[in-house]
């Protein structure tokens, strides 16, 4: 395709989003992938453009349609709640949808989340005409299917990505151009309750395992704990920086990864820094797939040993799991932890992990609690759940009863905790003291 028989169509961001109608059900583009130019322009109009439903998932960077006035009508739906949406949530100016990752493209398909207008990010299309959704394929493929209007940045250093993210040119109603660098998300150096969850963690990770793991200190510590392992594989919702590092010592190889996506890396989005969106450019290793492709539990379990290392904000004596919410105050989302632990849990000799640090604040509130804080929502049940992981060991979950359990997470409990939470333990189920650890 010849550049100027496209480049031609190209408008302005205002120009593009003139075709969004009021009560237009409007998607936009999340990860590390928003349009922000549009999202700008779309803002702009908001004013004008009564009952406009906005869903979105977890996107980097500013957050143009939330610093519309409230009055401007506008309502948006969070599919889950990163850092910059937490606060309008809590406001009542966004509303938070829980819902497992695996289910939303299907929801949008069938019109429980219409879409009217996608709004995405897309690389330069190639010879043959095709952009890419580059590094957020996960929910953002079926939005531009179900669509009935798609518009989009063309961004000159989004990059191309394999797999089930193409969309022609063609198939873009209107769009703009840009060359800007993507949002990077930078990872923090772990600390030393990270590291020490970490080496724990390591312990659990067999060779030959496929990972799935998340973004954070406790992820990225775990991966660089796992520096001695042999030819794991990845089948991640998310892939990070993280695992270039393996991929580059020779760790990750997926040499003895089996099933439907045998001998290569499979994640649904990405987010990091510029050294991640260079490694997945044009790279036929890793494949990106929708989000109920990738967190199929059907499809994970088929994974010999999958490990699926997921964190949780808040854990109780019973083993429930507490992992987008504290209290009543939304904090994330239910993602696809689920969807993991659960298929982790199915697979031959898998394991599913949750990891956090035993407490809070400098230690003085305990992350490992009688009962979960009021209001909180259970994302994993304890009838998920396999191993706990906290800086001060691994608590084996598999087939314990509530005393046994009890009996395992005090014993991973920060030592400040370990006696309050014995006498709740004791006190409630009236177990003799002489079950519990340190008695």
């Amino acid at each position: 395709m010849a550049i100027a028989d496209w480049m031609k169509r190209a408008v302005s961001p205002e120009a593009v989003m003139a075709d969004v109608k009021p009560g237009a059900h409007v998607f936009l583009h999340g990860g590390c992938a928003p349009a922000f130019a549009l999202e700008t322009a779309l803002a702009g109009r908001l004013g004008e453009l009564p009952d406009v439903t906005v869903y979105q998932m977890h996107k980097e960077g500013p957050e143009a349609i939330l610093n519309v006035p409230w009055a401007a009508g506008v309502r948006v739906c969070a599919l889950f709640c990163g850092a910059a949406v937490r606060q309008s949530v809590a406001e009542g100016r966004a509303e938070y949808v829980p819902v497992f990752l695996s289910d939303i493209p299907r929801y949008i398909r069938e019109g429980i989340f219409p879409v009217d207008v996608a709004v995405i990010q897309v690389s330069y299309p190639d010879a043959h005409g095709y952009c890419s959704l580059g590094t957020s394929v996960d929910v953002a493929r079926q939005a531009v299917d179900s669509a009935k209007v798609v518009l989009a940045e063309v961004n000159r250093q989004m990059p191309r990505t394999h797999g089930m993210g193409m969309v022609h040119i063609d198939a873009i109603d209107a769009f703009s151009l840009s060359d800007r660098p993507l949002w990077q998300h930078e990872p923090k150096a772990p600390d030393g309750v990270a590291e020490a969850i970490a080496w724990h963690v390591a312990e659990l990770v067999q060779d030959g395992a496929t990972l799935q793991m998340g973004i954070g200190a406790i992820p990225d510590a775990v991966l660089a704990a796992l520096g001695s392992k042999r030819n794991l594989g990845v089948h991640t919702e998310m892939f990070a920086d993280g695992l270039i590092d393996l991929v580059e010592k020779g760790v990750i190889t997926n040499a003895r990864k089996g099933g439907p996506f045998a001998h290569r890396s499979v994640t649904s989005f990405v987010i990091g820094t510029q050294r991640v969106y260079d490694f997945v450019n044009d790279n036929p290793s890793v494949h990106f797939y929708p989000s109920d492709v990738v967190n199929d539990t059907a499809l994970i379990r088929r994974h010999h040993r999958m490990t699926a290392i997921n964190c949780a904000l808040e854990v109780d004596l019973t083993g429930q799991i507490a992992a987008d919410s504290i209290g009543t105050r939304i904090y994330s989302g239910i993602g696809g932890q689920m969807d993991f632990i659960r298929g982790a849990a199915l697979a031959p000799e898998g394991r599913a992990i949750i990891a956090l640090p035993a407490a809070a604040k400098g230690g003085t509130i305990s992350r490992i609690t009688p009962v979960l804080t009021p209001g909180s929502g259970v994302v994993t049940t304890r009838g998920h759940v396999q191993y706990v992981v906290t800086e001060f060991g691994v608590a084996d979950l598999r087939g314990k009863s509530v005393r046994e359990r009890q009996m395992a997470l005090v014993g991973i409990a920060h030592p400040d905790h370990r006696d309050a939470l014995r006498a709740h333990a004791v006190c409630r189920h009236t177990f003799p003291s002489a079950t519990l650890p340190g008695s």
